[in-house]
């Protein structure tokens, strides 16, 4: 491995860029993954390559996808070819291409303004992504692995439970970055579950969630009015009457299969002569 060069482009706001460096922290995120040579890491957002390096070390070779060209040049004078470098915006990159030789396992400093759809995006890659350990911004951490009747249990903490495990591992100060946040970090393991419902049913799930957590200090009676009745939530073993932040993820799972049962089809009117029906 090269020494780095000597000069490195400053931090821009755009991306959201702010550069881990404390040594203790980086010891704490490489242990918590544990890589082993051979599996497929993924690095998100390397930035100056305090973390790469570390990872690299441990894994003789490493993949990495950072959106800032200036960075990429940077890396590649620094790692050589032990880095496999992919120019571009995590959000848009396909990460299944990555995947053809066993399931990745991603790691990185997100930045704050994309870690929320960047999440989203990695979790519909089902099969695909063993695992992920992420820094991310200490109240969404809270967030995520919140349980039901807590201040912080909300739509996001059922949408991501109902497609992985979160584990929270440890919080960062400020101090560990250049420049420091203005907010306090953490670091959470993010392990997909192998399978999940069916699109048709997960969409279901997750239109009852955004509608019930909508509306967060109405009575789910009201709050989901126009989709089932009191009584429909009563039948799916809810207390109409409950908060949505008191329902657990397997209730709202339950509210979705009581909504399919009720589901009602409505076939479309009849074609003018001539004109084949649109596909439903």
């Amino acid at each position: 491995m090269t020494q780095p060069p000597t000069i490195c482009a400053p931090a821009r706001k755009r991306f959201g860029q702010h550069f881990l460096h404390d040594r203790g922290v980086i010891v704490r995120i490489v242990a918590a993954l544990n890589p082993e040579p051979g599996q497929r890491v993924v690095e998100i957002g390397p930035g100056r390559g305090a973390l790469t390096a570390a990872l690299l070390t441990a894994l003789g070779e490493l993949d990495a996808v950072e959106i800032d060209r200036d960075l990429v040049a940077f890396l590649q004078q620094r790692f050589g070819s032990g880095l496999r470098l992919h120019s571009g915006d995590a959000l848009h990159f396909d990460f299944a291409a990555l995947a053809s030789n066993g399931p990745l396992r991603l790691i990185g400093n997100l930045p704050y303004n994309i870690a929320t759809p960047l999440l989203f995006r990695l979790l519909g890659l089902t099969g695909r992504v063993q695992d992920m350990l992420f820094m991310l911004q200490k109240e969404v951490v809270a967030r995520l692995v919140a349980e039901p009747g807590g201040a912080d249990y909300g739509r996001l903490s059922v949408a991501v439970a109902l497609r992985a495990r979160c584990d929270a591992l440890f919080d960062v100060g400020p101090g560990a970055f250049q420049p420091p946040p203005q907010v306090r970090s953490a670091v959470v393991r993010i392990t997909p579950h192998p399978t999940l419902p069916a699109a048709a049913r997960l969409q279901r799930i997750d239109q009852i969630v955004a509608k019930a957590f909508g509306q967060r200090r109405k009575h789910l009676a009201n709050a989901l009015k126009g989709l089932l009745t009191a009584a429909q939530i009563e039948a799916a073993g809810i207390d109409s009457s409950a908060r949505a932040e008191t329902v657990p993820v397997a209730g709202f799972v339950r509210l979705a299969a009581q909504l399919d049962r009720t589901a009602v089809r409505v076939d479309p009117p009849p074609s003018p002569a001539g004109q084949l029906p649109r596909p439903p």
